[in-house]
């Protein structure tokens, strides 16, 4: 029986972009091979969920019990343990970090292996190792024409060994509907209250999601809009400093911190908002512009990043220079009154139709199982 060996950071206990797209490509596998033996490796879950349902080739092992200090070392065992013991015909690591590594076992025992690049951790690479272990891969699967441009630029690499397979999206959890009761009584808004909504991580280093920037668009857009709402769902360290900026700008009545919000809530909040707003400019890709377009809401982004895939280009949504408050305010206006010249977005259900046509699950299963055909062939 074939194996392949798959190697997450974790895809239970944290579900960020990383983590959906490891979830998802253990679903893919699963579907388009279910003959081949599946080992997967997480490194920072502990155990599966009560109500998880997996096959029966596939076997998890987990390093999540261990003290963060000794955690690298233990994990690491396990993959080195395994890959002597197992001898799979590939390794995917969906995280750079974990590359060199199966870049030493495939030194060692001839094990190929795949490796993953999302974004931001990919770029402007300076550690020997992991430049090293990129050249050494079968295969780079970048999640979008931005990142695979920007490797390419930054490393002598043969552009016909990094492939595109792009974030996917659950077509079924994330659906159109009307605005939730529960939450307009929650916020106190009224169903007709124009909303801007982000979904983004608050911790310092991730900044570039462009959350101030709408905080400071704010005004502008509240000078024409009297009753505009912003909704920022997300928690981290960086909770406080906005506190701060949103006191400046006088806007405590504007604005909602809603803190953590669990993966069952958030299609409500995307159906909750009027757009969706994230104009980053240092995103791979983004899973959330794919979660509010199937929700069928209008989505802005900046141009200067991956969003650019996630929106095909301006097709799916309107770009913006990320850096340019007047822009964002002016074109968020046009948004909300309903006279942007891009007519999609008005369009839920044709929106939609459409985001699934190009980054549904079945396109990426279709796009993954051609990146896969010259290795195994025969399945």
């Amino acid at each position: 029986m074939k194996k392949i060996h798959l190697w997450f950071p974790d895809i239970f206990q944290f579900t960020g972009g990383i983590q959906v797209y490891s979830t998802f490509l253990l679903e893919a596998l699963e579907e388009l091979y279910p003959q081949i033996e599946y080992e997967v490796f997480l490194k920072h879950d502990n155990n599966l969920p009560a109500d998880y349902d997996f096959s029966e080739n596939i076997n998890f092992h987990f390093a999540g019990d261990w003290p963060k200090q000794v955690r690298t070392y233990i994990f690491s065992a396990q993959l080195i343990k395994y890959a002597i013991y197992n001898r799979p015909n590939l390794i995917i690591s969906t995280h750079i970090n974990f590359s060199p590594l199966a870049y030493y076992l495939n030194r060692l025992l001839k094990i190929p292996y795949w490796v993953v690049v999302h974004g931001i951790e990919a770029w402007n690479i300076s550690n020997p190792l992991l430049i090293e272990a990129l050249f050494g891969a079968e295969r780079i699967l970048s999640v979008s024409e931005y990142t695979r441009e920007r490797i390419l630029q930054q490393h002598n690499i043969r552009p016909d060994k990094i492939s595109v397979l792009p974030n996917t999206v659950n077509s079924q959890k994330f659906q159109i509907a009307s605005k939730p009761h529960y939450l307009l009584q929650k916020y106190g808004l009224k169903p007709e209250q124009p909303v801007i909504l982000t979904v983004s991580r608050l911790v310092g280093a991730d900044r570039y999601k462009g959350y101030d920037q709408i905080l400071q668009a704010l005004p502008q857009i509240s000078s024409v809009i009297a009753d505009v709402h912003y909704i920022l769902v997300g928690k981290g360290d960086d909770r406080l400093r906005l506190e701060g900026l949103i006191a400046q700008l006088k806007l405590e009545n504007r604005v909602t911190l809603a803190g953590f919000v669990p993966d069952d809530e958030l299609c409500s909040y995307y159906n909750l908002c009027d757009v969706f707003a994230m104009p980053s400019q240092a995103e791979g890709f983004g899973i959330v512009y794919l979660e509010a377009l199937a929700c069928g809401k209008p989505t802005l982004a900046g141009n200067q990043d991956g969003a650019v895939d996630a929106l095909c280009q301006g097709e799916l949504g309107v770009l913006v220079d990320p850096n340019n408050i007047q822009e964002i305010a002016e074109t968020l206006i046009q948004i909300l009154q309903g006279n942007h010249p891009h007519k999609l977005l008005y369009q839920g259900e044709l929106l939609r139709a459409k985001l699934i046509a190009k980054y549904g699950f079945e396109s990426f299963k279709q796009t993954l199982a051609k990146h896969l055909f010259q290795r195994f062939p025969a399945i």
